[in-house]
């Protein structure tokens, strides 16, 4: 069971913070998630500082962010979680591999780096003042699209037989579409996930293993 609580845009943070408050000492509430961005009278970090770095599903808190950093961690982020999952799921080895993330936000781009580094990838971490993305890109063999740019990714900045991850969620026309140029590249991918159905439905599984495994270490805490 879940419990939405779906706030004005004028609820001030202090409210926000009372209620995050309030989560964190229920026993029958196992994840919080943060619905981000939040308004811009709202200081998102001090709303992610006061979840529980138990019950922090999302990852976001600093405390998980550095058990994320020494491999040693509770939760990762759905997101980049996700990609890794679906990466395993296909039978594509990670270590040894040229890897390039193009993004460096802290919700996907920074932590799926990370994931593919601690999967023993060579990884690169590309964003606005790269020189050179074209020349970057088609070193990869795995390149992770998580920019927020539509179609950024065309098909003569992935080398042949590349795997090709797109994260990317843009509206183009009414229409969703990833930061890759699906039709162009699925030509020269070996593997392409597809905007929508491809890393979102991961997204989405990855916060409900998240809860489950929240749940199970505060039951064997007691």
């Amino acid at each position: 069971m879940s419990e939405e609580y779906a706030l004005p845009a004028e609820t001030g943070e202090d409210e926000l913070l009372k209620l995050v408050g309030e989560l964190n000492g229920r026993g029958d509430i196992d994840g919080i998630l943060v619905q981000l961005p939040l308004p811009k009278h709202i200081n998102s970090e001090r709303v992610l500082l006061a979840i529980d770095p138990a019950k922090d599903v999302d990852a976001f808190h600093p405390v998980n962010v550095g058990k994320i950093m020494i491999g040693n961690f509770d939760f990762l982020p759905c997101t980049p979680a996700g990609v890794m999952e679906l990466i395993k799921l296909a039978g594509i080895e990670v270590a040894g591999k040229e890897c390039v993330v193009v993004g460096r936000s802290n919700i996907v781009g920074k932590p799926q780096a990370m994931l593919l580094l601690h999967q023993n990838g060579t990884v690169t971490v590309c964003h606005s003042k790269t020189k050179n993305l074209s020349e970057v890109c088609r070193r990869a063999d795995i390149l992770v699209a998580a920019v927020g740019r539509a179609k950024l990714i065309t098909a003569d900045m992935v080398k042949p037989g590349a795997v090709v991850i797109d994260v990317g969620m843009n509206r183009v026309d009414g229409k969703l579409c990833g930061d890759v140029d699906f039709a162009a590249v699925s030509g020269v991918a070996s593997a392409i996930t597809p905007v929508p159905g491809g890393v979102g439905p991961m997204t989405i599984a990855m916060l409900m293993k998240n809860t489950v495994r929240s749940a199970s270490i505060r039951a064997a805490r007691g």
